[in-house]
């Protein structure tokens, strides 16, 4: 039996659990792109930052934070913009930031989950209707059966067996390898969080920061 023939033996629960694998690489695969531009060297961007709003420059500042992919330039944005508010209202405004960051990192992540939950289901689904199929097909042409009329069936539900567990396997590891990801972004947004707010506590007290503009 070639590929071919297998694709043609597989059914329609087949081709569903197909399409399922297919998503689960898009999605994969758009996330992961996202994930690489959503992070950079945190430390590096926040020195050049915090070096520039030293000088007074708040608008360079904002122009670079507005340049940079990620989260971080993105907290780094809001605090900029917040700068005159008292500290606790400065890490309010960064915790909502943070969170609406990890969000938007996590999106499309449950398609990837329920596709790991539902692939092995459908592929038993595909197993059970063919099996039905070889009972059926036992019952209607006994005693005379022979093996080509029960193959068909058995061969439907391996198939999809099969193809269930290998549209999960990879899901399930495609899910891991974005989460991993994530939590390193997570990471990377709470160390700059303090830093943020280390450095805006400091400039607070000498008086560094220059004030907002009129209608900035």
């Amino acid at each position: 039996m070639t590929h071919l023939d297998l694709w043609h033996e597989g059914g329609p629960v087949f081709w569903v659990i197909v399409f399922t694998g297919l998503a689960s690489v898009a999605v994969f695969l758009e996330r992961l792109l996202h994930l690489r531009r959503a992070r950079i060297h945190y430390a590096d961007f926040l020195e050049g930052v915090f070096n520039i709003l030293a000088k007074g420059n708040v608008r360079e500042a904002q122009a670079l934070c507005d340049e940079a992919p990620g989260p971080v330039a993105h907290l780094m944005r809001m605090a900029i913009t917040n700068r005159d508010e008292p500290r606790e209202v400065l890490r309010q405004v960064l915790d909502n930031a943070g969170h609406a960051e990890i969000s938007r990192m996590e999106r499309r992540l449950g398609v990837l989950a329920t596709i790991v939950q539902i692939a092995p289901l459908l592929g038993l689904l595909g197993s059970l209707l063919g099996v039905l199929e070889t009972v059926l097909v036992l019952r209607s042409q006994a005693p005379l059966v022979q093996s080509v009329d029960v193959t068909g069936g058995l061969v439907r539900a391996l198939i999809a067996s099969i193809a269930g567990l290998m549209v999960a396997v990879p899901a399930h590891a495609m899910f891991n390898l974005l989460a991993i990801r994530i939590d390193r972004i997570v990471l990377d947004m709470e160390q700059a969080s303090s830093d943020i707010l280390s450095f805006m506590g400091r400039r607070t007290v000498s008086g560094g920061l220059p004030e907002r503009p009129q209608g900035g």
